[in-house]
C-alpha cells in the first residue's frame, strides 16, 4: 500500500497527485522590480514540480504596488503581469503538478523606503526599520477589497489552479484580525469584517471548481494578541464567506514567537482548526522529515503538508521522501529515470 503522503487529494475541481505542497516563500529576487516572475522564479518553481510536488504555491504576491514587503516582490496589480504567470503555470502543469498563488498586501510590514505602509491603525510593527503606517480610511479599505478581487481575476486568467489569501504573519489581513494592530472604533474594528469582505470578493471571481485557501496565524504569541480560542472563533465568518482550506501557521504580528520551534510544533493548531470547522487544512512548520510528514497525513492531523525550507535544500524533496518511505514511488520525468532503481519509479 502506498504511503498516505502520496495519496491523491481532491477539493472542489482540484486533484493533486499527492499531499505535498511547496510552501510559499518570498524570493526577494533583485530583478523583479516590475512585479513579474523572472527567470529565477521560473527555474525555482518548475524545478520543484519536476521534483514531484503535488502543489506549488507561488510566494506572497501583492495586489497593489504598495502592498509589497520590498520592491523586489511579485505582484498582480495590472493585466500586463498576467503573461509571465501564464508561462509559469504552463511549465508546472507540464510536470503533472498543480499551482496556486498566494495573494496579499503587506500592510504595515511594507519595508522598502519607497513603499507606503498602511494598516488598520497607525501602529508601527515593533522592529527596527518599520515606519508608522497610515490608518486606512473606509474608502481605502473598499478599494483594497477590489484590489484583491482584481488580482484573483488575473490569477484565474493566468490559469492558476487555486488562490490562497495570506491572512498570517503580520500582513494586512492578519493586522485586521489581531488586537495588536487593529484598534479601530468604526465597523472595521470588528476583526473579521475586512478579511471576510476580501474572501467574499475573491470568491466571486473564482470558478465554482476552483478552491480558495487561506493562510492563517493560529496564535499571536504576544500577550496582547489572540490565542487559539480567539482564532477559532474568528474563522467562522471566513468559513461562511467561502474559505475551502486553511493553511495553518502562527505568529508574525509582533516581536514574540515560539520559544523553541521543533518539528511539528504547529500541528496542534492545524488539528484544532480541522476539528473545529470540519474543513481540510494544510500543516506547516519543520515537517521535512519524511516519516513525520507521512504521520501527519496518515493520522488525519492535516490533509496537506506544506514543505518550505526542505524544498530550498532539496528541490526533489518528494522523491527523497518516496525513497525513504516503504511503498513510496518516485515521480520524475523520463529523462531522469536512469538515476533511480526501476522498483522506485512510477
Amino acid at each position: 500500500m502506498p504511503p498516505a503522503l502520496f495519496s491523491p487529494f481532491n477539493l472542489r475541481g482540484l486533484t493533486l497527485k499527492n499531499r505535498i505542497m511547496m510552501s510559499p516563500m518570498c524570493q526577494y529576487s533583485v530583478d523583479a522590480e516590475d512585479g513579474r516572475p523572472n527567470t529565477w522564479h521560473f527555474v525555482h518553481y518548475v524545478s520543484r514540480a519536476v521534483g514531484g510536488a503535488g502543489l506549488i504555491m507561488v510566494e506572497m504576491t501583492a495586489v497593489d504596488p504598495d502592498g509589497r514587503i520590498t520592491v523586489n516582490d511579485l505582484g498582480l496589480w495590472e493585466d500586463a503581469q498576467i503573461p509571465a504567470y501564464a508561462r509559469l503555470v504552463e511549465a508546472v502543469h507540464a510536470q503533472g503538478a498543480r499551482i496556486g498563488i498566494q495573494i496579499a498586501h503587506a500592510g504595515r510590514k511594507a519595508y522598502s523606503p519607497s513603499l507606503r505602509p498602511v494598516a488598520p491603525s497607525p501602529i508601527a510593527f515593533p522592529a527596527p526599520g518599520y515606519r508608522v503606517p497610515e490608518a486606512l480610511s473606509v474608502d481605502a479599505i473598499h478599494r483594497l477589497v477590489e484590489a484583491f478581487a482584481a488580482a484573483a481575476r488575473r490569477a484565474v486568467a493566468a490559469g492558476m489552479d487555486l488562490i490562497e489569501l495570506h491572512g498570517a504573519h503580520g500582513y494586512l489581513l492578519h493586522e485586521f484580525l489581531s488586537p495588536l494592530s487593529n484598534r479601530r472604533t468604526d465597523a472595521y474594528g470588528d476583526p473579521t469584517r475586512f478579511p471576510a469582505e476580501v474572501v467574499t470578493a475573491v470568491k466571486a471571481e473564482l470558478p465554482a471548481t476552483m478552491p480558495l485557501f487561506m493562510r492563517i496565524s493560529a496564535v499571536d504569541y504576544d500577550p496582547g494578541g489572540y490565542g487559539l480560542d480567539g482564532l477559532l472563533e474568528r474563522l467562522g465568518p471566513l468559513v461562511a464567506a467561502g474559505v475551502d482550506l486553511f493553511d495553518v501557521s502562527s505568529g508574525g504580528n509582533g516581536p514574540t514567537g515560539p520559544e523553541a520551534p521543533y518539528p511539528g510544533y504547529q500541528l496542534p493548531y492545524a488539528r484544532a482548526v480541522k476539528h473545529r470547522w470540519h474543513l481540510p487544512v494544510a500543516a506547516v512548520g519543520l515537517l521535512d522529515d519524511p516519516a513525520l510528514a507521512e504521520h501527519v497525513i496518515a493520522a488525519g492531523d492535516a490533509d496537506l503538508v506544506a514543505i518550505g525550507r526542505g524544498f530550498l535544500r532539496d528541490p526533489y524533496w518528494p522523491n527523497t521522501a518516496a525513497r525513504a518511505l516503504e511503498g513510496g514511488v518516485v515521480q520524475v520525468p523520463h529523462q531522469y529515470h536512469r538515476a533511480f532503481p526501476h522498483a522506485f519509479l512510477h
